[in-house]
């Protein structure tokens, strides 16, 4: 985008003319709204213009503006050249065509123009009287929304559970653990509380030990259960119902079980009906966290993801990941509203009215952890009646089929192996070492009777797999400490390492190229790299030319260090 020229005499005019006595004057609003649209619709324009990744060095906007604040109002004119000379270089560009980082932030008009409407309303709708509109709208929607991912009636309000809409995941599992918590030591009394353990995998997102942490569960008492590439990553049942017979015999209270359908590292889906079978045995609460795969299951091939979804306590979602919907839009369903509201309520005097006291209404200050609370309900509204179910599921079955298309790309390519099966929209993929071989990664070795090819996942020490692709501490079970084949693990670890780190610069390399931008993960002591597609704008191009930037980079580092 080029910089803007605005003219010095048109600027100074409306600088002098703007009524700094008012900052809600209509018409100033409209004219400055007016210019904020076209800068916006001019960066989408040009955004492919711009690096995806941010290139700029850590302190470099402290060099750039001034040290304090201006006395006299500055024009909008100033501010927003401001934005496209200073800002806009420290920006990673999320919503690029060649954005494939981590999970997607899809945005879309309808997103926009919902949070718009939302901000400039700016009501804070802690409860049913402070904006009627704000909490039933917000009610129909998680309704609509239900209804779609055909969630049991007993999550939704027509069938005495209900939704709401937190900020992000972190949000949901934290009330839904308040919650559980209470739920319980109402049951064994508070004096157990150091007792109470908590359960997820070692894929989970790490927002679960923060929450437990939160919510004043004994550290040692988290359970990040190993999982293996035999099971693709998921939650083992059996591993599952082990640890907690292992922690009952220890005198242990479990307690609660975060699921996951697509897991951040690799989207790995937990088997939900087994885990929930499990769990009903023992008495813990499940959460379902779905935050990214859980959009794509209204479509009915993906659906089944999710089967055994009845048998948990809650289940959440982003909308502001994969669903067009900008942030922040974390969407949670539980079964029992009740159970938020007792761990969550207030009722001070300044806040009491006939509506709640009525109990006719939902207050949604007592399903969160914050008391005010923003109109996002209108985005979510607005993308779904501009989008409609049809096209909805069009945008998500287009992502997945064009990362099956850079699946192909990689598979084709013998220098490169996909390290993990695909599930939605996100490849797992690495260059090999030369000579290395597909598959080697995860072949297993026999001696002895015992299987001793564990860079599978299967390790008896902790792999703690750095961004420089090197492993700290030991994988137990890659040596059993006889003879030759002690030596041929011991080979075959230094070539995991290896291309560890071949991995590290080829990611390094790309991103620094401003081309594309993806990011890795560490799953059994293996560097992945993450092609995550999901942006608004991508299209099959973005794909084929991001395939030959990781080809370029590749060419070049195996030429010059191979």
């Amino acid at each position: 985008m080029d910089a803007f020229n605005f003219n010095h005499e048109l600027m100074m005019k409306h600088s002098s003319s703007y009524n700094t006595n008012n900052p809600l004057d209509p018409e100033e609003f409209r004219r400055q709204g007016h210019m904020i649209i076209d800068f916006l619709a001019d960066y989408y324009l040009n955004i492919e213009k711009y690096p995806v990744l941010s290139q700029v060095e850590p302190g470099y906007l402290r060099k750039l503006l001034p040290e304090s604040t201006p006395y006299n109002p500055e024009s909008i004119e100033t501010i927003l050249q401001d934005v496209q000379d200073h800002i806009l270089p420290g920006v990673t560009h999320w919503q690029s065509p060649s954005y494939f980082a981590y999970f997607p932030s899809s945005g879309s008009i309808a997103g926009f123009l919902g949070e718009m409407l939302s901000t400039g309303f700016n009501v804070v709708g802690f409860n049913w009287i402070s904006s009627p509109a704000a909490t039933e709208l917000e009610s129909i929607v998680m309704d609509w929304l239900g209804e779609m991912l055909q969630l049991p009636k007993s999550f939704l309000f027509s069938g005495n559970g209900g939704g709401v809409l937190q900020g992000t995941t972190c949000e949901a599992i934290l009330c839904t653990l308040v919650a559980a918590r209470d739920q319980m030591l109402c049951r064994i009394g508070s004096q157990n509380m150091g007792k109470l353990v908590v359960y997820g995998s070692d894929q989970t997102h790490c927002s679960l030990q923060k929450a437990a942490r939160i919510a004043g569960i004994n550290p040692s008492n988290f359970r990040a259960i190993k999982t293996t590439k035999r099971t693709a990553f998921s939650l083992s049942p059996d591993s599952l119902r082990s640890a907690i017979c292992k922690d009952i015999d220890a005198g242990l209270i479990p307690l609660f079980l975060c699921a996951t359908v697509g897991t951040t590292s690799t989207t790995a889906i937990d088997p939900l009906k087994s885990l929930c079978d499990v769990a009903k045995d023992y008495g813990l609460w499940v959460h379902v966290d779905a935050a990214y795969a859980g959009s794509v299951c209204i479509c009915p091939e993906f659906r089944h993801v999710i089967d055994g979804v009845e048998g948990a306590n809650s289940f959440s979602l982003n909308a502001h990941k994969w669903f067009l919907t900008t942030l922040d839009c974390c969407c949670l369903w539980v079964k029992d509203p009740s159970a938020l509201v007792k761990s969550l309520s207030t009722n001070p005097e300044y806040l009491r009215n006939k509506a709640t006291d009525s109990r006719q209404v939902v207050d949604y200050k007592d399903w969160q952890l914050t008391l005010s609370r923003r109109f996002r309900s209108l985005k979510l509204w607005f993308v779904l009646r501009s989008y409609g179910v049809a096209k909805l599921r069009d945008f998500l079955r287009s992502h997945v089929n064009m990362a099956k298309l850079f699946e192909g790309f990689v598979t084709s390519d013998k220098r490169f192996e996909i390290v993990v099966p695909r599930s939605f929209a996100v490849v797992c993929f690495r260059v090999l070492s030369p000579g290395m071989g597909n598959g080697v990664a995860y072949a297993k070795r026999t001696t002895n009777g015992h299987t001793n090819g564990h860079l599978n996942g299967h390790t008896n020490g902790h792999t703690n797999g750095h961004l420089n692709g090197h492993t700290n501490g030991h994988l137990n079970g890659l040596t059993n400490g006889k003879g030759d084949d002690h030596d041929h693990d011991d080979h075959n670890y230094m070539k995991e390492a290896s291309t560890n780190e071949l991995n590290r610069k080829l990611l390094e390399s790309i991103n620094k190229s401003g081309r594309v931008y993806m990011t890795h993960s560490m799953v059994g002591g293996v560097f992945v790299i993450r092609f995550a597609v999901g942006a608004t704008l991508v299209e099959e191009k973005h794909v084929i030319t991001a395939w030959k930037v990781v080809q370029e980079h590749a060419n070049a580092i195996l030429s010059k260090n191979y």
